[in-house]
């Protein structure tokens, strides 16, 4: 019993430091801008999903799209920003499930809608809410193209990386 104790503590702290250093890569992501507060910074947050599970995978999403809100100085609104941080775990948690279930093709597809077109659509009523000074439309059609890009950087590129660690691992 006592071997199993120990065995799931080190379990556990070896996946806080995973996280934890997929953490600092997702503030190493976030200072490489695409547009505004678009950036690298869920590649990491994907790859958790994948390498440590769904939740880990939120989690550093989540904090991810934080540090570049904030190295960002917040340009869509403190309130703005905390929802999109809920909206990327959610993306990130669904893209672990959804690998786990159908694989990596279809994981990807879904990833990429949803950060992508999907999440430039949600904002769209948000936007206008909050009273954007760049709201509704004009906001969406700003951010529908080079959103969509990283989307498809960061999830692709995550998944390449996952599937090369399993490789070497094998």
């Amino acid at each position: 019993m006592k071997g199993t104790d120990a065995s799931h503590d080190k379990s556990n702290i070896t996946k806080l430091t995973y996280c934890g250093m997929l953490i600092g890569l997702s503030a190493v992501g976030a200072m490489i801008k695409i547009s505004g507060s678009i950036a690298f910074d869920s590649m990491p947050g994907f790859f958790a999903a994948l390498f440590l599970g769904p939740l880990a995978g939120a989690i550093v999403a989540g904090l991810g799209h934080l540090l570049t809100a904030l190295t960002s100085g917040f340009p869509l609104t403190l309130p703005m920003h905390l929802f999109l941080v809920i909206e990327m775990a959610l993306f990130a948690y669904l893209f672990g499930v959804i690998y786990k279930k159908s694989g990596g093709i279809i994981a990807s597809i879904v990833a990429i809608a949803l950060n992508g077109p999907i999440s430039a659509l949600i904002v769209v009523p948000l936007s206008i809410i909050l009273g954007l000074p760049l709201n509704g439309w004009p906001l969406f059609s700003v951010v529908i193209i080079p959103l969509t890009l990283a989307s498809a950087a960061n999830v692709l590129l995550a998944l390449f990386v996952f599937k090369a660690l399993n490789m070497r691992i094998k």
